[in-house]
């Protein structure tokens, strides 16, 4: 089994799933309120190598001990990201905000008008504030969007808007984790990616099959090897989407690094049968697992393969963009937009 480097690994924590917005495509559990303690991240901490940290799930800013939580990660001299709608961002002050590598903030559609109907009034406005912030504290900020049915064609213009303010774009597929709604057909998924790629700098491509067909190598790290998930509740995952919790935070002070070796987190490496002979099954490996699980089984090859669906290989026409070092990019199935800067090499 492959470790993570000597740095460690890329663990993300779900402080709280508290959230102050209700956005109807959300994965958290909205049944009742948990939280990570203080205590809780120092158990994570001192019982795997931690090579950075991403605060996401609900909003940071609405638990009790955020404050603390992020004195003592930089006490420890962690690179911190956080992922937020924007208020996390706005309760900090400016010298917390320089802490972090990376600022996400999430946008689902490039104008105000559908921003706020699907997020609140008021949020479109407050990302591009806190935005304007952050980039003049001297931090990097990323806009993140999800890719769903109700917005795969209008993507690109979302990465439009993030590279006119500064910031750099990541873009997560819709995983059907508490509905099938927002789920993408397979018609929609590549015309998503093909619309991205031909209008934004890529940057890094994790999404599976779509790696695959753009002929990069396999990932390095990622969901099961080099990354560890930690709910609210305390339950410790291989990928965010991972529907199975069946492992805690006793497991994972039993199990320490090798906690990629553990049962939970080796399934993740089935490949389905009908992937075997497949000449892109060592850089796609089947596809998304969490995907795959969430739609029936991981025995069950990746939905959006163009060879399950009797399709031919979709063509791309890419630019490479920044080649600089994405806090999230080796932690989950997410492709990342960022513009060229100057003394980058194209790849």
């Amino acid at each position: 089994m492959e470790r993570p480097s000597g740095n460690g690994f890329s663990v993300g924590l779900g402080l709280t799933n508290e959230c102050n917005l209700a956005c109807a495509h959300c994965y958290r559990d909205t049944g009742r309120i948990d939280r990570l303690s203080l205590e809780d991240v120092r158990r994570v901490c001192e019982n795997v190598p931690v090579r950075s940290v991403n605060l996401g799930t609900g909003e940071n800013g609405l638990h009790p001990e955020f404050h603390a939580i992020l004195q003592y990660l930089r006490d420890r001299g962690t690179t911190i990201a956080l992922t937020s709608n924007g208020y996390s961002a706005a309760v900090l002050s400016d010298d917390e905000l320089r802490a972090f590598a990376d600022l996400e903030f999430s946008l689902d559609f490039a104008t105000e008008r559908e921003q706020d109907s699907w997020r609140g009034p008021g949020n479109w406005q407050l990302v591009l504030d806190q935005t304007a912030r952050v980039l003049r504290l001297g931090v990097s900020v990323t806009i993140i969007a999800v890719m769903m049915r109700t917005n795969y064609d209008k993507l690109a213009e979302i990465g439009a808007l993030a590279s006119q303010h500064g910031a750099n774009f990541r873009v997560n597929v819709y995983q059907p984790v508490k509905t099938d709604a927002f789920s993408l057909d397979y018609e929609q998924f590549w015309t998503g990616f093909q619309r991205l790629l031909k209008s934004c700098p890529l940057a890094v491509c994790n999404e599976p099959i779509v790696r695959a067909i753009l002929g990069f190598d396999p990932v390095l790290g990622g969901c099961g090897k080099g990354t560890i998930r930690v709910t609210p509740k305390g339950e410790v995952l291989p990928c965010v989407y991972w529907p199975k919790r069946n492992v805690g935070l006793a497991e994972l002070e039993k199990w320490g690094a090798a906690i990629v070796d553990s049962p939970a987190f080796r399934e993740l490496d089935r490949i389905p049968q009908f992937c075997g002979n497949c000449r892109f099954v060592e850089s796609c490996r089947g596809g998304c697992p969490s995907r795959r699980l969430l739609r029936g089984g991981l025995d069950l090859p990746d939905e959006f393969c163009p060879f399950v669906a009797g399709k031919p290989i979709p063509s791309f026409a890419s630019r490479a963009g920044s080649s600089r070092q994405f806090p999230k990019a080796g932690s989950a199935c997410t492709t990342v937009f960022g513009a060229q800067e100057q003394g980058d090499r194209k790849a």
